[in-house]
Order: structure tokens, then C-alpha cells, then sequence
């Protein structure tokens, strides 16, 4: 193994989006069991060191690989078209609307039912987006357009946790 791998190589995974949860999860606890510092307990304390940054580098690229939106950033950045979602906050005008009306709705709901319709769009969009940056990073190669899908992937994100919250505080 090679510190300087990357999270693909490391688990000896194909270099795309789309990934087998399961086969991901498989592969992270062979690692796990591999480099495990107990297993080098007899060879010393540099031994044990180096098994925990193994474990350690091994358990940021199972976070990365098991999440669509990070493993989605990380795909873009290797393929030079990183992410940069706090200098780079261009959207195309019909997403910009379609956050607005987001808002407008998040403002105006009063009821469980209002926010369930919202989250409902939620959920829609992000899984739109997630088959557009999977065509995108898969099938056409597309990191930078897949990159600007990723940022739009972010904010839905962030604004679900927004619902959430609301809807948290109308059951108190």
C-alpha cells in the first residue's frame, strides 16, 4: 500500500462515481483488519505508528468513497476540476430561481404538510442532480461541468438541513 494512493487505489476500485456501497464497505473492513496496530504490536512502536496512519488514511478515503456528494468533489479534484465551492458560487439562472422559490417556500410554510412538499422537491432535485454528475464524471467525462453539479448538489444539501431544522422547531 501507498500513502500517496488514491482512495480508488487504495481499495482497488474502479475511478468512477457509481460504486457498490456494499463492495466499499467490504473492502474498508479488509483494510481495517490489515493495517489494525494491535497486529503490530510485536514489531515495535514505529510499527504501530505507521499501522495507524494507515488506518488513519484508510478510514478518510472509506469517508470519502461511501458518500455520492464527497466521492462526487474528490472524482472532479482528480480529474482538475476541483470543487472551490467558496470562491466559486456561479450557478446557472434557472437553479438560482428555483432556490429562490425554495426560500420563498421555506418562508412561508406553516404546517408539517408545507415542509413535507418541500422536502419532497428536495429530494427529487438531489436525485436529478446525482444521475447528472454520474453521466457526467461516468459516461461523458465532464469533471468541470460535473464540478458546477456538484456545487448546486452542496446547496440542496445544506438547504435540506434548513428544512429539517424548521421542521423541528414547528414539532416543539
Amino acid at each position: 500500500m501507498n500513502l500517496q494512493s488514491s482512495d480508488f487505489e487504495l481499495f482497488g476500485l474502479p475511478e468512477r462515481f457509481a460504486q457498490d456501497r456494499a463492495q466499499v464497505d467490504a473492502r474498508w473492513k479488509e483494510l481495517q483488519r490489515e493495517a489494525h496496530p494491535d497486529k503490530f504490536a510485536a514489531q515495535g512502536g514505529a510499527a504501530q505508528r505507521l499501522a495507524l496512519q494507515w488506518s488513519v488514511r484508510i478510514n478518510e478515503a472509506y469517508n470519502r468513497l461511501k458518500d455520492p456528494l464527497r466521492r462526487a468533489a474528490y472524482l472532479c479534484q482528480l480529474r482538475g476540476a476541483p470543487i472551490e465551492a467558496e470562491k466559486n458560487t456561479a450557478m446557472p439562472a434557472d437553479f438560482l430561481v428555483e432556490q429562490m422559490e425554495w426560500r420563498e417556500e421555506l418562508e412561508a410554510a406553516r404546517g408539517e404538510s408545507d415542509l413535507d412538499g418541500l422536502r419532497q422537491q428536495l429530494e427529487k432535485s438531489l436525485s436529478e442532480h446525482m444521475m447528472r454528475v454520474e453521466d457526467l464524471l461516468d459516461a461523458a467525462d465532464d469533471p468541470h461541468a460535473a464540478a458546477q453539479q456538484v456545487r448546486a448538489l452542496m446547496f440542496i444539501e445544506r438547504f435540506g438541513e434548513q428544512v429539517e431544522s424548521r421542521l423541528e422547531q414547528l414539532g416543539q
